[in-house]
C-alpha cells in the first residue's frame, strides 16, 4: 500500500515522502520508516522535537494512535510544535491595529443600525 507521509521542519518548508508499506501498517511503524528516509536527514532534529509532543500526528488533519492502521492512499502528516500561542497573536495583531478603526469598532454613520 502507498501512502504519503509529510512533515514541516520550519516555516514555508516541506519534506513529503511516498512511502511503500505493508497493508496492515500502523502509524507508528510508517513514523518509523520515515525517520529512515534520505530526504529527512538533514531535518531529524527538528522531526524529534515534532515527536516528543502529545498528538503530534495525524492523517488528513485528523489526529490518531500510533496503534491506528492506515489505508492506502492516506496522508501521514507530522506537527511541530507552535512558537506563538494564537490567541496571544491576535491579541497582539489587535493592539497594534488599535480599536478605532477596524471591525465592530469602526466608524459609523450618526443614526445607522449596527452591523449595517
Amino acid at each position: 500500500m502507498q501512502i504519503v507521509c509529510v512533515f514541516s521542519p520550519g516555516p514555508r518548508q516541506i519534506v513529503e515522502v511516498h512511502l511503500n508499506l505493508a497493508e496492515s501498517a500502523s502509524v507508528g511503524a510508517a513514523i518509523e520508516i520515515f525517520k529512515t528516509r534520505p530526504e529527512l536527514q538533514a531535518h531529524l532534529k527538528a522531526l524529534e522535537l515534532a515527536l516528543q509532543q502529545k498528538r503530534n500526528h495525524g492523517v488528513w488533519g485528523r489526529w490518531v494512535n500510533p496503534t491506528d492502521a492506515l489505508k492506502p492512499g492516506d496522508r501521514l502528516e507530522i506537527y511541530r510544535p507552535l512558537l506563538v500561542d494564537p490567541k496571544f497573536a491576535r491579541k497582539q495583531r489587535f493592539k497594534g491595529q488599535g480599536k478605532g478603526r477596524t471591525g465592530l469598532f469602526a466608524r459609523r454613520r450618526v443614526g445607522s443600525v449596527a452591523g449595517y
